[in-house]
């Protein structure tokens, strides 16, 4: 039997792309070759988008097609489950099917309420802290950047074609980029790289210093840290005037965001430039993605290789969507990016079961998970530690561990899947989103009840937990 189409209705974000453009319906009906009345009712959804009109949207706009699939939607889905969970809206809580609507066809309005909801729990923290002192809500800069990437899918193209046009400049001899990269900062930007001892000491990697052409570098950082260094001083000699127009262009508000992003996007034509798009993808496709050998290759750490395997979104050479996040030992997420269904609690601790934990218990080694997630899908994890040696006895280096996960269905193409038997459902770990947004309610591991449902105790037995969640008309829905 064949599979019937699915109907893609896509209004929101194509309006959003046509007026970050600036670019009328007329306009933009031209270009597809369609009348400005059918994609007013595209973007109205009172039509889909046809498969025949989807590559051409995202050649016009330069954007994967994973941007009209419903990852955004998912994630905004689960983080609405969580706020709406909360017993502040109690009285007014909506069922799965009117936020999925409100997913769709207001996605606006939906980042919104995230963005609220961060800055009452974030006034609520401050509050309990600093009771004597006033507060005003506002959402972290850290939390609008992070959105803004993730809105995104992690992939800024300018950026990545300005990087891979560099590296073939370069031409390193043996893929060893370092001394080639030495020598072009030298040669193109005048600069004398000079390593500082006391640079590491103030906790500073780098300093520019353009008045006398100097670039001072730590002495004590790794090598792959040392060359991702001079890719940032690089980026931010040459690719200025791009990030501004990416910032112009769609940028997070707010003078502390907009800081935050430019640092990410040079961060990011770094990662661009040590890890070349198309070189890169090929050599992991060749290696089945065996991360220790891809770091080992390139010439970049651990997290470096994992990092760039999630940022693949190129439209017509997407790599594996990936989701990478990098945490401290306290749960803590540092870094979160996702180009599938997989979604940490955006407002609790993450799942103990998680294979990132236990690789804090055997550190530097690889540790490979299957996990289920709650809507039943099966991941493959791949967690490490990415922690630094000492530099001396009083040094306390931060303890921290990266993942990389890819939905079970891709695992035939990484090395991580050999002598996994993928089929065997009892080899899926069961993990949530968290705590309290988790739906199991027979976890041995639940540290506290599910937050918006009631709890009960139970008078004739017990559980595996000393309490139940009592049943809802809303909860079963979700």
């Amino acid at each position: 039997m064949t599979k019937p189409a699915i109907k893609l209705f896509v209004g929101s974000r194509l309006n959003t792309l046509r007026q970050q453009s600036g670019l009328t319906q007329a306009v933009l009906a031209q270009k597809l070759g369609i009348s400005a009345s059918y994609l007013n009712q595209i973007e109205r959804d009172q039509r889909p988008l046809p498969d025949r009109l989807l590559e051409e949207v995202c050649r016009v706009f330069s954007v994967n097609p994973a941007y009209f699939s419903d990852v955004e939607e998912v994630r905004l889905v689960q983080a609405l489950r969580e706020i709406l969970a909360d017993p502040l809206f109690d009285a007014a809580r909506p069922n799965f099917t009117e936020m999925l609507s409100a997913a769709q066809k207001a996605p606006a309005l939906g980042h919104a309420v995230m963005q609220l909801y961060s800055a009452y729990r974030n006034a609520q923290e401050h509050a309990a802290s600093l009771a004597d002192m006033p507060t005003q809500p506002v959402l972290e800069p850290y939390e609008a950047v992070g959105d803004w990437v993730q809105t995104n899918h992690n992939y800024f193209h300018a950026l990545d074609s300005a990087a891979e046009a560099l590296y073939a400049k370069l031409s390193p001899k043996e893929g060893w980029l370092h001394p080639a990269l030495i020598q072009y900062v030298q040669d193109e930007h005048n600069l004398k790289i000079v390593t500082d001892h006391a640079l590491e000491q103030r906790g500073v990697r780098w300093k520019l210093e353009q008045k006398s052409h100097t670039l001072f570098l730590s002495q004590d950082v790794l090598a792959e840290d040392s060359l991702f260094c001079l890719a940032q001083v690089v980026g931010q000699l040459e690719q200025g005037a791009v990030m501004d127009r990416i910032l112009r262009r769609s940028g997070p508000k707010g003078e502390n965001a907009r800081a935050l992003a430019r640092l990410y996007l040079g961060n990011y034509f770094a990662g661009a430039l040590l890890l070349p798009y198309e070189l890169y993808r090929n050599a992991a496709l060749e290696m089945q993605h065996d991360i220790d050998r891809l770091h080992r290759r390139f010439g970049v750490s651990f997290e470096q290789a994992c990092h760039r395997l999630s940022t693949f979104q190129r439209p017509g050479s997407e790599g594996i969507p990936f989701y990478f996040m990098k945490l401290d030992i306290a749960g803590n997420i540092l870094k979160s990016f996702s180009a599938n269904h997989f979604m940490q609690s955006r407002f609790g601790g993450p799942c103990p079961l998680w294979n990132i934990f236990r690789a804090f218990t055997t550190p530097g080694q690889v540790q490979v998970q299957l996990s289920r997630m709650t809507d039943d899908v099966v991941y493959l994890n791949v967690a490490r530690t990415v922690r630094h040696s000492s530099m001396s006895y009083f040094d306390r280096p931060r303890q921290v561990a990266v993942v990389l996960g890819c939905d079970i269905r891709h695992a035939g193409r990484m090395i991580y899947a050999a002598g996994l038997d993928v089929a065997d459902q009892r080899n899926a770990v069961p993990i949530g989103p968290g705590c309290r947004a988790c739906s199991r309610d027979d976890c041995r591991h639940r540290s506290l009840p599910v937050s918006g449902r009631g709890i009960d105790a139970g008078s004739e037995e017990r559980g595996v937990v000393p309490y139940r969640a009592a049943r809802s008309t809303y909860n079963q829905a979700i």
